[in-house]
């Protein structure tokens, strides 16, 4: 299944890549004596409500969707990399301070806290990501604290606390390096789930901004055609689905094959 994820999002990045360049079609170009027309071996996945080709539409859409996973996953990370660090690290005050806007933040819906911060901020692309970020660093930083909190009673950084090496120098060499395999594994499984939240977001008119095609806004105008054009949905629907399975697929491949406890269970 590993294989088939990474698969999935190789065939993804491929055409985020090269598909809007070797497309016959542009996504914003209209044809509305065409509107609503279904599949065709001139138009693969259709036409939508204003005459424009699906198919090229969701080609540009999946290079939304790959920006704003690895660009929150990016920040996410770095934040929560740093901060669950600092806070397995040094304990006391700080990690409680830490942990209990930790323990805020989630007590919160996810989901719910980036609408608010959308809405605050305005609809964009860029407040997306901003909003996505600010709540993502959270899984992050609670899983590395539980990883520094081991890794500092190791003998290997008691022997270079021994030696002389100062704080940053033992945190930069030697413990955080010893968390980035779960860290990897998260960050894969992360990015799935911002590319749901954008599509999310986007359907409720909270993120990418028409005319630029996005997965969640093509759900969204798709949705008064479920009856006569149900194509409108069903591509859209399966690239999000196919996109988020397929890093969730990695993610899991990923976690059998870092996590030395799944190693020892298998041999």
């Amino acid at each position: 299944m590993a294989r088939v994820g990474a698969a999935i999002v190789l065939l993804a990045v491929i055409a985020a890549v090269i598909g809007p360049w070797v497309m016959p079609y542009d996504p914003a170009a209209q044809q509305l004596a065409l509107r609503l027309d279904g599949p065709s071996p001139a138009h693969w996945f259709g036409l939508d409500e204003l005459g424009r080709d699906i198919f090229a539409r969701v080609l540009a859409g999946a290079r939304i969707s790959l920006l704003v996973g690895l660009v929150v996953v990016g920040v996410s990370s770095t934040i929560g990399v740093a901060l669950g660090s600092i806070a397995g690290y040094f304990g006391g005050r700080v990690d409680e301070a830490i942990s209990r806007l930790i323990d805020i933040l989630l007590a919160f819906p996810g989901l719910l806290l980036a609408i608010a911060l959308v809405a605050v901020l305005g609809p964009s692309l860029t407040n997306v990501v901003l909003a996505l970020s600010l709540i993502g660093w959270v899984g992050y930083a609670r899983l590395v604290r539980g990883q520094v909190l081991r890794a500092r009673e190791l003998e290997f950084v008691q022997a270079a606390r021994a030696l002389g090496a100062t704080t940053p120098r033992v945190l930069v060499r030697h413990v955080i390096p010893s968390t980035l395999p779960a860290v990897t594994v998260q960050a894969t499984l992360g990015m799935g789930a911002a590319i749901l939240a954008e599509a999310a977001l986007s359907f409720l008119g909270l993120g990418v901004q028409p005319p630029t095609p996005s997965w969640g806004t093509m759900l969204s105008y798709g949705r008064g055609h479920l009856l006569d054009a149900p194509h409108l949905t069903i591509f859209p629907g399966i690239a999000i689905a196919l996109l988020v399975l397929g890093f969730n697929f990695l993610g899991d491949g990923l976690r059998d094959r870092l996590d030395p406890a799944t190693q020892g269970g298998r041999t």
